[in-house]
């Protein structure tokens, strides 16, 4: 696992802007307005070769009547929990405030590493009224300006000192199959219906898995470590963020797969936090298989399948080479179907194609289609290689690689997944001056 570091504070101190500064883009929303980031939002970001996923979080506001500002509290309250690491950040224009002081108490007794990150700090005078913060007693201060990015590398930099050293999985050589997705659509029952014994407990309320759940698994002539991320605790604060923390949890489990068994309901279909859930399996380069549970309790036609994938596909494009395959957890429909093929994806996922064969095949369709010229500047890409990495890639070596268009990009993605089969495997392509 990489690590998990959650910016924190109260609202309106540039958490947002600092989110989309650490992960390089625009992700999430930014306002002036208290309590605009309700929904939570979380990317992959790397220093010095170091991945770590960062979340951002709403405004802590302690005791708080308003339902979103209560609903925000347990969200960070559950992100505290779950992070290897702490930003808590502050802003120079306000100095200290009461809100500030009681956060700290809070960060004081929960044993995490806390980094004072000090926002707005962009001139000599702000850099001097900095040092208030350290009477809140985390020892050294962070000076930052997210806006600018000024302080970011030296931040960045404690970041990656601070998160523990990624942990090693003991059996590394067996696959590991992450079942995620959102609370109550049938992960554990899936997981009990793989080993065929009550291994985790069942229930219809959603929230019932205490941990994450490693089983390794060996029959049918498949072996695997299957992993179980309902990771939803019994907890006071959890009630009304279930989603939240599945998010949280399955976050981590993502992180240390090898492929990710998407599980959605048939009956409500995808959604915005599948899509999510989908989209983090892809940026961390994970193989990725879309399982519709429930397919026994839904009404159908001769289309049924055919249309419902469509949809599907519709919302994780561009990324549609993925399999679909309609399960039942509870009467064991296709459930060993949907394991073949995850170690399908797994075997793609490994994959290694030679350079004279990537060669041979991709230098004459390009010679074909070639990138299309930009400012009278005409494309030339000499050769191309697989790089030796954990994620599927490829980099092109080419004259001009800063004019070769998206478009151009997909077009080799689609000639390599053509000739190839990389079925459920993200795939990076990159373009290099020769």
């Amino acid at each position: 696992m990489s690590g998990i570091v959650a910016i924190v504070g109260r609202p309106n101190v540039g958490k947002s802007t600092l989110f989309n500064r650490l992960v390089g883009e625009r992700k999430a929303i930014v306002d002036d307005v208290s309590g605009v980031t309700r929904d939570r939002h979380y990317g992959k970001t790397d220093w010095t070769g170091r991945e770590f996923t960062i979340i951002d979080t709403g405004g802590y506001v302690p005791r708080s009547s308003d339902i979103f500002e209560k609903s925000i509290r347990q969200q960070v309250e559950i992100a505290i929990e779950e992070s290897d690491l702490l930003l808590f950040l502050v802003d120079v224009t306000t100095e200290m405030t009461d809100l500030d002081e009681e956060f700290a108490r809070i960060l004081r007794r929960t044993k995490k590493p806390v980094l004072v990150v000090v926002n707005k700090t962009d001139n000599g005078d702000r850099l001097y009224q900095a040092n208030v913060f350290y009477s809140l007693g985390f020892g050294e201060l962070y000076p930052i300006s997210a806006m600018s990015g000024s302080g970011t590398g030296e931040l960045l930099d404690a970041i990656v000192a601070n998160l523990p050293e990624p942990k090693l999985d003991v059996e590394t050589d067996l696959p590991r199959l992450a079942v995620i997705g959102r609370p109550n659509v049938g992960k554990s029952s899936l997981c009990n219906a793989l080993l065929g014994e009550e291994r985790n407990i069942v229930t219809d309320i959603a929230g019932t898995t205490r941990d994450t759940i490693d089983t390794h698994y060996n029959a049918f002539g498949n072996e695997f470590i299957l992993v179980d991320t309902a990771g939803i605790r019994k907890k006071s604060k959890v009630h009304d963020n279930i989603e939240f923390y599945s998010v949280m949890r399955s976050i981590a489990a993502v992180e240390s797969a090898d492929v990710c068994l998407l599980l959605i309901d048939a009956q409500t279909g995808m959604e915005a936090q599948d899509v999510n859930l989908f989209r983090l399996a892809q940026r961390n380069g994970k193989g990725i298989l879309i399982l519709v549970n429930k397919w026994d309790l839904v009404e159908k036609d001769n289309h049924s399948t055919k249309t419902y994938s469509e949809a599907i596909r519709d919302k994780i494009a561009p990324f549609t080479d993925v399999p679909i395959i309609f399960i039942s957890a509870t009467t064991k429909q296709r459930i060993h179907k949907a394991i073949e093929k995850a170690i399908d994806v797994y075997k793609n996922k490994q994959k290694h194609i030679s350079t004279s064969k990537l060669n041979d095949l991709m230098l004459p369709i390009i010679q074909e289609k070639p990138p299309p010229a930009k400012k009278g500047k005409y494309i030339r890409i000499k050769y191309v290689t697989q790089l030796q990495s954990r994620k599927v890639s490829f980099a092109f070596f080419c004259n001009l690689p800063q004019y070769v268009t998206e478009a151009y990009s997909r077009f080799l993605e689609n000639q390599l997944r053509e000739h190839f089969d990389f079925e459920g495997v993200p795939i990076t392509i990159f373009f290099r001056k020769k």
